[in-house]
């Protein structure tokens, strides 16, 4: 069984200057590595209506993988002595997500379908770093070693439970502050199956709808919460703020937290209604049925 728990972080301003050092430098080799991929891809293809009919063929340039990319990090490290200071399988984890991303825009998934073109990333836009393996002693008490970040305080609001290994350790940054999730893993738990036999009394429908939340088959209606209408008075507030001030001063860049804050409480709202109807619904029923938006008019059912 595979699991996440996330806790809100507490680093001091030594510990904030290390993390934000390591996000920028993560996001210049991220948009570097991209580049050379979009490079290659650039260079190494021709339309087949669009080729002539004699022509030299170039010799093709080696293809930029995940493997070529990970040994070219001594390269950059003896070029760029700040990636030094960077866990090593910090920046490896970085190689994995221009992978990711590209393999994801060239390669279609099970369904045939294929994610869009991946994008640079902009100034403040790389958020969050992964540490592949960490130490499973790695909390004590209220406290967390990141490996060359040091003994960082949290919000320790659960337990961690029995049994379970720590995968995993990702830091992210959000508009409230810094969050780490553990990754966690216990094989001797079993998978959870979907393979109940939906009868009439274990089995519950959910139609969602525009003027309600959702309508079960019981004749339960859920309404709408609204959290974005019940604080646009607020928004409008803040973002009026954020338009009377000079882009790039530290004044505007604390009136963007400000909205930002804002935005990330909606959300917060809005995932723990979810939530919270999630856990309802199914402490009703084994098996959830809902209505195929795509075959809505023939009444067809999926759970």
């Amino acid at each position: 069984m595979r699991t996440a728990y996330q806790y809100k972080l507490r680093p001091n301003k030594e510990q904030i200057a290390t993390i934000e050092l390591w996000l920028e430098s993560l996001r210049r080799q991220y948009n570097y590595r991209l580049g050379e991929r979009f490079s290659w891809w650039s260079k190494n293809r021709c339309p087949v209506n669009a080729c002539p009919l004699v022509m030299p063929i170039p010799q093709l340039r080696d293809n930029p993988n995940y493997y070529s990319q990970k040994r070219d990090l001594v390269n950059t490290k003896d070029k760029f002595p700040e990636y030094k200071l960077i866990h090593s399988q910090v920046c490896q984890d970085c190689i994995k997500r221009v992978k990711l991303a590209f393999d994801r825009w060239l390669i279609a998934d099970k369904n045939g379908q294929k994610l869009g073109k991946p994008r640079f990333k902009g100034k403040g836009r790389y958020r969050s770093f992964t540490y592949p393996q960490i130490k499973q002693n790695c909390i004590e008490g209220n406290q967390i070693n990141l490996p060359k970040i040091g003994n960082i305080k949290l919000i320790k609001h659960r337990p961690l439970p029995d049994g379970f290994q720590i995968k995993t350790v990702t830091i992210s940054r959000k508009a409230d502050g810094y969050y780490v999730t553990l990754s966690l893993e216990d094989k001797l738990v079993p998978a959870l199956t979907t393979k109940v036999e939906p009868t009439l009394k274990n089995t519950l429908g959910i139609d969602m709808g525009l003027k309600e939340f959702l309508v079960t088959s019981e004749g339960e209606s859920i309404p709408i919460p609204q959290y974005y209408r019940k604080s646009q008075q607020r928004l409008k507030t803040l973002q009026k703020r954020l338009s009377r001030k000079k882009k790039g001063s530290k004044r505007w860049l604390k009136a963007l937290l400000s909205v930002a804050k804002q935005h990330k409480k909606v959300a917060d709202k809005r995932k723990d209604f979810h939530f919270k109807k999630a856990n309802e619904l199914l402490s009703k029923a084994e098996v959830i049925a809902y209505v195929d938006a795509e075959r809505r008019a023939g009444g067809k059912f999926k759970h």
